[in-house]
């Protein structure tokens, strides 16, 4: 449909299908010389998928009715970008729509179960005509399957065991990063207290160690000499529920919290490799397995193999998988295919942002609003972890659910402020507030209040479903404050439980830069606003970033670890977080301290 609105996802994943068709049957008509170069156009569309998919502005604005303009954009070249111009156009791709013909939908499906790859499935279909989940599930119960060249009773077996865990990764809700890290920190903690110096190497990986926002199931990784008693250890931890598998070398559980945990025991000569390889992200892994094709060598969970002779390399740290390819060390958080490589081929990955760089926080409630600890109890608790300054930002009165604070109320409060802050000479707590962004873009206290603040932020809670014109024309005027200092939560998101607002960001983007605003990335781990996508973007733009914990109580200040996770994921060093700044340095740069 012509009028279809294609998002930066939506054109990522027809290209992400257009690769997989490609794979599992080739080009219509192709000649010779098409078959031989298919597997770098393949590789093409992957990178150009990822790169939309990683864009962090809508394509649209770069496109701007010119097809050229698409070929700013990394890997797009003159024939992709007719591809988008027409799909940005027309709402159709008549190249997609040619080589789609005749594939089943369940098909694709199929590419989900864990080692099922576009060769297996083109095979599947041709040999078999197995065409969904379901025939296929049918034909390895009947032991069909068996019947194709390469096929066992162990290829059947571990095609249903694919199935069973695609089928319960699909009836679980992704757990939240700020769930999920502490609980693998508990699992490593109670292996290396009953397995103790059996234990050569352990660690989370997958998606845990590239930090996302949220997780489908945990992978733990062992390297030992004894696996056996490693996996026995394992699926004895009290906090197993049920065992799902128990091998040599592997076992999964579900644990009491519903999260399946998968661990893989290896010898320590391939830990390096396995580490990496289980790391990920897959895009992030098909690029490093090409560059060591290119190189002569084969890369897998176990270590590189020279193609012409099979010898065998293995590594036994990550460094040595990166630096054996040419390679600077990729920090995990930066695994997901957005440059990364390019970057350690020329050795120009900067030190990432750490949680020791972070001089203060500059959003955390109390008992004033809806915190649930009071003023000198949240200011201990973040001196305690080594921070110089914190920001009470109590909602105001236009939050009514949270307690919000009246002018009367405020100033009651800067009182209390000013008797703690004679206590300390090393810490500051800052008088602050979360001012709620009214559905007109109104604030609730006046600028002669608001210019008596060290500095305010902004946020929306209500009114989220405006259209997206509304919501931004809103937000945009509360930015133009000259007392508005921080514009908090951007999208608005809550993981797992309510969508982003449809602000456009890009268009925040531009007035935080024109009126230096500064925006936020709000560690709370239902939040993690913004995204490390969007927080690439604002950089781009020049805008200046914080990152805040949104703390409603002590324990509430990990937010600032997982805020710090977003940050090294979109790739910022200390300088790009003001809040690494002293409290003086960070003041100067406000931009209510243009008008004094």
């Amino acid at each position: 449909m012509p009028d279809q609105k294609w998002t930066n996802q939506d054109i990522a994943a027809l290209f992400y299908r257009i690769a997989d068709i490609l794979e599992i049957r080739g080009e219509p008509d192709a000649t010779p010389a098409d078959a031989k170069n298919l597997r770098f156009k393949v590789m093409a569309y992957r990178r150009v998928a990822d790169a939309i998919e990683h864009l962090g502005r809508d394509i649209r604005d770069i496109w701007q009715g010119d097809a050229k303009n698409l070929q700013t954009i990394p890997g797009i070249g003159k024939e992709i970008s007719e591809k988008i111009d027409e799909i940005l156009r027309t709402g159709r791709l008549r190249y997609y729509e040619k080589i789609s013909k005749g594939i089943p939908e369940g098909i694709f499906e199929l590419l989900t179960i864990p080692d099922v790859g576009p060769k297996t499935v083109a095979r599947l279909w041709q040999e078999l005509g197995i065409t969904d989940v379901a025939k296929l599930e049918k034909a390895a119960r009947a032991g069909k399957l068996r019947e194709l060249k390469g096929f066992g009773a162990k290829s059947e077996e571990k095609i249903l065991a694919g199935i069973e865990a695609q089928r319960r990764k699909k009836s679980q809700t992704r757990i939240l990063l700020g769930v999920a890290y502490p609980f693998a920190q508990e699992i490593v903690a109670a292996l290396r207290a009953s397995c103790g110096d059996t234990i050569h190497n352990i660690a989370p990986a997958g998606s845990l160690r590239r930090m996302k926002p949220t997780i489908g199931d945990l992978d733990i990784l062992v390297a030992s000499d004894t696996p056996q008693k490693i996996i026995d250890a394992f699926v004895a931890l009290p906090m197993v529920r049920e065992i799902n598998a128990k091998g040599t070398t592997k076992a999964s559980i579900v644990a009491h919290n519903g999260l399946q945990v998968d661990l893989r025991v290896l010898e320590p000569k391939h830990w390096g490799s396995a580490l990496q390889y289980f790391t990920g992200s897959k895009e992030h892994n098909i690029a490093l397995r090409n560059l060591a094709l290119e190189q002569g060598l084969s890369l897998s969970e176990w270590g590189f193999k020279r193609i012409k002779d099979d010898v065998e390399i293995f590594t036994p740290t990550e460094e040595e998988v990166y630096e054996k390819l040419g390679l600077q060390w990729i920090p995990p958080e930066l695994r997901e295919a957005s440059g990364e490589l390019e970057l350690a081929r020329q050795k120009k990955i900067p030190r990432l942002i750490e949680l020791s760089d972070l001089k203060g926080d500059l959003q955390a409630h109390s008992t004033w609003s809806d915190g649930g600890f009071t003023i000198e109890q949240m200011a201990k608790a973040a001196r305690a972890r080594g921070l110089k300054y914190l920001a009470i930002t109590d909602h105001s009165q236009g939050l009514g659910v949270a307690r919000g604070l009246t002018p009367e109320r405020v100033k009651e409060q800067w009182a209390e402020i000013d008797a703690l802050n004679k206590r300390w000479n090393d810490f500051v707590i800052l008088k602050s507030i979360e001012l709620e962004i009214r559905a007109d873009g109104s604030l609730d206290f006046p600028d002669e209040l608001l210019a008596q603040f060290d500095l305010v932020t902004v946020s929306t809670h209500s009114a989220l479903k405006q259209s997206r014109e509304k919501i931004t024309a809103r937000v945009v005027k509360a930015m133009h404050n000259p007392y508005v200092d921080i514009f908090l939560h951007p999208t608005a998101r809550l993981l797992n439980e309510r969508e982003e607002s449809a602000i456009d960001l890009e268009e925040v983007f531009r007035v935080a830069r024109e009126t230096g605003t500064l925006l936020e990335i709000d560690g709370a781990p239902e939040r993690l606003d913004l995204d490390d996508v969007r927080v690439r973007r604002a950089r781009e733009v020049g805008v200046n970033i914080v990152i805040n914990s949104d703390a409603h109580s002590p324990e509430g200040f990990d937010g600032l670890f997982y805020g710090v996770a977003m940050a090294r994921r979109a790739g910022l060093t200390a300088n790009d977080g003001l809040n690494t700044l002293e409290w003086r340095e960070l003041r100067a740069k406000l931009k209510r301290q243009k008008r004094r």
